[in-house]
Formats: structure tokens, C-alpha cells, sequence
């Protein structure tokens, strides 16, 4: 190939070549001379092409333009050649573009900087490019193009959603390219960990995740996360379901109320499918929510709370209630038992205030007509002072705190 590459060169390789000849002969004719031969070789050295510097290595991502840079110095009369080496594929002599390949340009400056351009690179342009120039020997530098690919998930060797009994067994599977090869992990969308193989992970590496014995916890969304270090990384949604009949609880299975009281009943149930959920009276009657009752339900994934409230409670509505869920895989039920009891009793408290006439109070006590003391249980004490008093007015009243 490298032959090749000279016959299209053309006669500037010949002529140098011949020059070389030429001067060889006058080399050993100044030999003769007396002239040293090395002192000729080194002149003709410094007068050939030389390169500035070595071709950079370019890393590109696939899709982007590349550029790679051949730099010669002292080029005079010889030839620039770009080939892609591992195809030996001539792309460029000189100022012409030889390639058919429509992607490929050059340009150059001063004629001494010569640049390859790449539009829109594909992962078949990765490889190594060289630079020649047309001296005998052949002058060349080497350069490799990187052509490097984000990842991508390959949909038909991917998981798509899935539903599943409660106790299989479960495979996800998840299928990333790209260059370099990807790294893939699986993990919750919810960002929960996983029960995973007996243990509870956050991250599961790796392609394929599998659950063995899957339960309801392990129902959610998963997200496969595949990434190479070339942005952007890429994710794929796998929503995981998992099928089991339902079950149910009931945080007070015996509830008081008295005549006239508003009361709630409350029963939680789980079930994928989702469940059919109502009351129905001890007689078989199914509530439905009016004047008397309101009947309410929340939903929380496979979760549902029920909630039955009765307002103004009368002795017709004490008895047994039960809760039903149904879905496609079975039905289970659960009793409340609502009982009476006596409402709460109002009470009042009074104070009674004794009055001790003065004189009884003096023969008691010995104390003067003018001062005296009422005492009852919660009151303040009061007493007339006798230096206060004067003939014809009522003696003032002082109790702590309070003057009258």
C-alpha cells in the first residue's frame, strides 16, 4: 500500500529520490575530495520536512465532528498524504480529497498545519489515521481517533411491566450498549431498598435482577440504570405487580357508644387487584352512605382504609357491623361489635355560707360585737376591724386582696 501511495505521489518522489542519487554521487566525489560524508548527510538532513509535533490522540462522541492535526515543518516541495491505517485507505494528497467518503474534508494553513476533518462520526471511524509526507524513506506520524457512545437500552432485550403471583419467583432483565460498555444496576424508584436475596440492598449490580419468592412488599416501580462515563447516562421504568388475595385488620374489633353520640368504625385492608370494599349491617344489609352513615375508603398502593361513620347513635344501631373486600383472587370479612354504654353524667357544686350572729360569736369566741369572721369553704376571710368603726355607720368589710 505504501507503494501505492508514492505512485500517486507522482514525480515529486522520483525527483527527490533522484536528487538524492545525484547528490550521493557528489558525496563520494567531495569523499574523494577529502570532504567528510556525515557533514553532507547532516546538511541534506536539516533540509528535509520535519514534524512540529506528535498527531494528539481525539476522543469524540459518536455523532459529533472530529479534527485531527498533522504538523510539518520545512515541507518546501513535498507532499502531505492523510491514510486510515488499519483499512489502508487513502482519504487526502496534498490539497485533494481522494476518499468517496462525502464526511471527510481538509484543510490547511501556511502549508505547514494540514487538518483532517470528520463530520458526524460513526463508531466505524474509530481507528488510527496517519500522516506521510513523500520523502524517500517515507516520513510519517500515527493519531487515533476515539469514537466513543453513550449508553443505550435495548428495548427488545429489556423487562418490560410485569405481573406476577405473590410467592414466584421474578427475572428482570436489562440489555445496555454503548462504548466503552456500560455499567448497569437496578434500583427502586421510591428509593426503598431492596429485599434481595435475604438481604435488604439499595443497589443490585449487574443486568439481571432476580427475586425469589416475591412478595408483596417487592411490588413498585424499578428503574434499570445503565452508564459508561459518556453523558448522558439512561434509565428504563419497569413497573413490578404482584397478585395476592385479600387480607384484612381490625384495630378495635369492640366499640362503646352511647345514645346520641356520633361514632367510627374502622377496618384496613390489603389486595392486588385492587378490592371491592363495603359494610354490611348484621343483618346482611349493605350500608350505603346517606343521612345516617357515611362510608369512606383511602387508598395507599395495595392498602385501603375503610371507615364507616354513624351519626347520632340510637339503640337501634348497636349490634355487629362487618367489612368485606373482594377481588378477583378471593374475599375475606371481619366484625365490629358496637355496644352501648351510659353517657357521661353532668355535675354541679355549691358552696353554703354560714353567718354566726355577732353576739353568739362573742360568747364563743370572746370577741367584740364589732369584729367578727365568716368562714366557708372556698371563700376568703372576712373581718371587720373594731378601730374602723364608727358610732352610726356599718364597719368596712376587708378581704385579702379586695377592699369594700
Amino acid at each position: 500500500m505504501l507503494a501505492t501511495i508514492f505512485l500517486l505521489f507522482g514525480l515529486v518522489s522520483c525527483g527527490a529520490q533522484l536528487g538524492d542519487n545525484s547528490k550521493g554521487r557528489r558525496i563520494r566525489n567531495l569523499d574523494s575530495n577529502g570532504i567528510p560524508k556525515a557533514v553532507e548527510e547532516f546538511s541534506n538532513e536539516a533540509q528535509l520536512p520535519r514534524f512540529a509535533e506528535p498527531i494528539p490522540n481525539v476522543t469524540v462522541t459518536v455523532g459529533r465532528d472530529a479534527l485531527l492535526a498533522c504538523v510539518v515543518d520545512n515541507l518546501r516541495g513535498y507532499k502531505v498524504a492523510w491514510v486510515r491505517v488499519d483499512t489502508q485507505t487513502i482519504l487526502s494528497i496534498h490539497h485533494n480529497v481522494i476518499t468517496q467518503n462525502p464526511r471527510i474534508s481538509l484543510s490547511y494553513n501556511d502549508h505547514r498545519s494540514w487538518y483532517l476533518h470528520i463530520k458526524n462520526v460513526h463508531e466505524t471511524d474509530r481507528g488510527w489515521y496517519m500522516c506521510q509526507v513523500n520523502t524517500d524513506p517515507m516520513r510519517s506520524r500515527q493519531g487515533y481517533l476515539q469514537v466513543v457512545v453513550p449508553p443505550s437500552i435495548v428495548d427488545r432485550e429489556t423487562s418490560t411491566d410485569m405481573v406476577v403471583r405473590e410467592a414466584a419467583n421474578v427475572t428482570l432483565t436489562c440489555k445496555a450498549v454503548g462504548y466503552p460498555e456500560p455499567y448497569v444496576m437496578w434500583r427502586r424508584e421510591d428509593g426503598d431498598d431492596i429485599n434481595y436475596n435475604g438481604d435488604s440492598v439499595n443497589v443490585v449490580d449487574g443486568e439481571v435482577l432476580t427475586i425469589t419468592k416475591v412478595s408483596r412488599l417487592h411490588m413498585g416501580a424499578y428503574l434499570c440504570i445503565a452508564s459508561n462515563g459518556v453523558p448522558p447516562s439512561i434509565s428504563k421504568r419497569v413497573l413490578l405487580r404482584v397478585q395476592f388475595p385479600p387480607m384484612l385488620s381490625i384495630p378495635n374489633q369492640l366499640e362503646g357508644a352511647y345514645i346520641g353520640q356520633d361514632v367510627t368504625l374502622e377496618c384496613h385492608t390489603e389486595a392486588y387487584p385492587t378490592s371491592i370494599n363495603y359494610w354490611t349491617t348484621e343483618k346482611g344489609d349493605m350500608i350505603v352512605s346517606g343521612d345516617k352513615y357515611e362510608a369512606v375508603s383511602m387508598d395507599n398502593g395495595y392498602n385501603k382504609y375503610m371507615m364507616l361513620k354513624i351519626r347520632s347513635v340510637s339503640k337501634s344501631d348497636f349490634g355487629s357491623y362487618k367489612c368485606v373486600a373482594k377481588n378477583s383472587l378471593g374475599e375475606t370479612d371481619g366484625v365490629i361489635k358496637l355496644d352501648e354504654i351510659p353517657a357521661p353524667s353532668t355535675t354541679s357544686t355549691t358552696t353554703d355560707i354560714s353567718v354566726t350572729k355577732p353576739n353568739t360569736l362573742r360568747k364563743k369566741t370572746g370577741m367584740d360585737d364589732d369584729e367578727f369572721t365568716l368562714a366557708s369553704p372556698g371563700l376568703p376571710t372576712v373581718r371587720r376591724p373594731a378601730a374602723a368603726t364608727k358610732a352610726g355607720a356599718a364597719p368596712a368589710l376587708h378581704v385579702q386582696g379586695y377592699v369594700s
